[in-house]
């Protein structure tokens, strides 16, 4: 008699799939982030000072980052969290760059050029032009209608007024003011003046324009150089 052959063993599941059964390895599930949070943040902090809130879109946000739409909400939350976010990146970058002009010891004309020409780095910086100051063009107008970003930009405006008002305190103490000399209103110009030179600039006023109106400042606020 002749015998049937046995047909073969049917192949395990993964291997009929050509994949290899591994066990005891976790399953992979979707691909691994390849952003990082800081450096798509900084994108979004661009397009927001380019933009502002409401004309900047997802799809724009999505583009600029490298992010699609669900990456973004598992990041950094809604549009409004993201704005947040860039804003308050903005203050602390531009706080870390004037906070040693405030602190060191110098004269009071010298501080003042010093402060005013770092802001204007600021104001005038972009790859596609100038874009001014977040809070006076941008967090401003949104500040309206949101509690939280006018808390924001408050904390901004005072702090600043606070700066100016120690710096001419000092400068009173040291004599290189006169006795009738209002630090809180000086403190008051001299943050006008950083108002108005942030709006100038995102008009794409030139620069020596804007020095022009900063000089003529500072000869209000300290007196004209001898």
């Amino acid at each position: 008699m002749v015998q049937k052959s046995k047909p073969p063993a049917a192949a395990s599941e993964p291997e009929r799939r050509g994949e290899p059964e591994r066990r005891g390895e976790p399953k992979r599930r979707g691909r691994p982030r390849a952003y990082e949070p800081e450096v798509a943040l900084g994108k979004a902090l661009d397009l927001f000072r380019k933009q502002g809130f409401a004309a900047t879109s997802l799809d724009d946000l999505s583009a600029a980052t490298g992010m699609n739409r669900p990456s973004l909400y598992g990041a950094f939350g809604d549009k409004r969290e993201l704005y947040i976010k860039s804003y308050q990146r903005y203050r602390d970058e531009a706080g870390a760059a004037m906070v040693a002009i405030f602190r060191e010891e110098m004269p009071l004309r010298q501080r003042l050029e010093r402060i005013y020409a770092s802001a204007l780095d600021i104001y005038l910086s972009g790859d596609t032009g100038p874009r001014g100051c977040f809070t006076v063009v941008t967090a401003a107008s949104e500040a309206v209608g949101d509690p939280e970003i006018r808390d924001m930009v408050l904390d901004g405006l005072t702090g600043l007024d606070k700066a100016f008002a120690s710096c001419f305190r000092r400068a009173k103490e040291k004599g290189e003011l006169p006795e009738s000399a209002d630090p809180t209103a000086l403190a008051q110009i001299a943050s006008a003046t950083v108002h108005t030179i942030a709006i100038r600039s995102r008009a794409r006023v030139p620069r020596k324009e804007l020095e022009a109106i900063v000089k003529g400042a500072i000869g209000v606020m300290v007196g004209a150089k001898e």
